[in-house]
């Protein structure tokens, strides 16, 4: 991959803490990086390092106590509640370890919900869920529920709904963490065409090694630092 000069993400000196006094957690020390276009990153660390918490300020899912978050040079720390939902609908998509489907409403109707909810006619919003799923391999499956799938599966709809509104950024919260080796390379290799293929940036949170494989930069979270940025370059010569 060529290096990307397009920043998409950038955080500055971000701190975040809970509690006060005595009972005082600093989980995040003052981070700065800058996260490119098109890249697929992994952020990883031990429990409690905070490289969940870090996850979630780059997604505006938490917003720090210092410092500032900007996507697409938007500080998103900045915004109201309801800049921010217009912004997580429209420019990241998210996916999580525990899937997060709706398990009354089929596949299809998981994928098209953001859309709805982005204001797409329903036509259109079924039209294109179609095709996500078709893009996972999920094709056969539109009228399923949750409860019909294999895990794997139920991760696919996870990735064909986190691509509902055409996101710039996916959001990846331990991807793998509930799967089998065989399925969770499957969900590593499908997130891997998504970026090399149209141009999504990827940032991953989690455990799983195998990530390494695939990713362009890995971010080491330590003691609620930026310990250590590795390349693709660092794995291969390593």
């Amino acid at each position: 991959m060529e290096q990307q000069t397009d920043v998409v993400v950038r955080t500055v000196n971000i701190v975040k803490q809970y509690g006060e006094g005595e009972a005082l957690v600093r989980a995040l020390s003052g981070i700065s990086c800058e996260i490119y276009a098109g890249e697929y990153l992994s952020i990883m660390g031990p429990s409690g390092s905070g490289k969940s918490t870090f996850f979630n300020m780059i997604g505006g899912l938490d917003k720090p106590n210092e410092g500032s978050v900007f996507v697409n040079s938007v500080d998103i720390a900045q915004l109201t509640p309801r800049e921010l939902a217009f912004l997580r609908c429209h420019t990241i998509g998210y996916i999580f370890q525990t899937f997060n489907l709706i398990t009354v409403r089929t596949a299809l109707e998981n994928v098209t919900l953001p859309m709805l909810f982005a204001g797409v006619q329903p036509d259109d919003a079924e039209e294109k869920g179609m095709k996500l799923l078709d893009t996972v391999g999920l094709g056969h499956r539109y009228h399923h529920r949750p409860t019909e799938l294999s895990g794997g599966q139920q991760q696919r709809v996870a990735i064909a709904r986190a691509l509902a509104n055409s996101p710039a950024i996916i959001l990846a919260d331990e991807p793998t963490g509930n799967l089998d080796l065989k399925t969770g390379q499957e969900i590593i290799d499908l997130l891997k065409m998504l970026q090399s293929e149209h141009g999504v940036t990827i940032i991953s949170a989690t455990h799983d090694h195998k990530m390494l494989d695939v990713s362009d930069r890995i971010f080491h979270i330590r003691d609620g630092q930026l310990a250590e940025i590795e390349t693709k370059a660092d794995l291969v010569t390593a």
